[in-house]
């Protein structure tokens, strides 16, 4: 006699164990996305008008199956305006993109042909070499949740560079930065009082541009 064999299985249905919660989908790197992420350079100042330009050029030469995405990295950076600070966007790598495409004959011509475009960034006559992984989630701004942090803040001035003190009992000083501290917002100033350069730490709002 044969016994007809029935298949079971450990996965239950929604309607089985009531369960209809939605799965947590991790955030899914950028490199990971369809294609290869390549540089590009464009001449400094012209970024935002040559990812115009390329998004066009892709709809009409209907490339849209061979490059998907033209990015600018930005950062948020604090600087000091007006005595006061405020949070600006800025281009992380000034006159380059980053552009991810799958790399043939028609597709690099399209982007190396763009108005602004000045070339791949490591082609050497040959064909470019895209992006590793790291290097991908570093430009694209991929963080472990124990990195992230505020805003980078961007000081207006540097070390060894000549400041007037503003305010305070050595106003209208003249001294030379020693030392710049991010995290407390103050810097170490050598101020020459009575003939001799002495240290004194001020605020990033008591000192100015000579």
């Amino acid at each position: 006699m044969m016994v007809e064999k029935v298949e079971t299985s450990d996965e239950l249905t929604t309607e089985e164990t009531g369960d209809t919660t939605t799965p947590e989908l991790r955030p899914q790197s950028p490199y990971d996305l369809p294609g290869d992420w390549y540089v590009i350079h464009s001449y400094s100042g012209y970024e935002n008008k040559v990812k115009a330009n390329m998004e066009t050029r892709v709809t009409s030469m209907h490339l849209e199956d061979r490059i998907f995405e033209v990015h600018i990295p930005m950062e948020d950076v604090v600087e000091f305006k007006g005595g006061k600070k405020v949070t600006v966007p800025k281009k992380v790598f000034p006159g380059y993109l980053l552009v991810r495409m799958s790399l043939d004959d028609d597709s690099w011509y399209a982007v190396r042909n763009t108005p602004g475009v000045t070339g791949f960034v490591g082609n050497n006559n040959q064909k470019p070499t895209p992006l590793s992984r790291r290097e991908v989630e570093r430009f694209l701004g991929v963080q472990k949740e124990e990195e992230k942090s505020g805003p980078r803040f961007k000081p207006a001035w540097e070390v060894g560079e000549q400041v007037r003190v503003a305010t305070g009992p050595f106003a209208d000083f003249n001294g030379i930065i020693e030392d710049i501290n991010l995290d407390q917002s103050k810097v170490v100033v050598l101020v020459n009082i009575f003939g001799r350069d002495t240290p004194v730490e001020l605020g990033f709002d008591d000192i100015q541009k000579n």
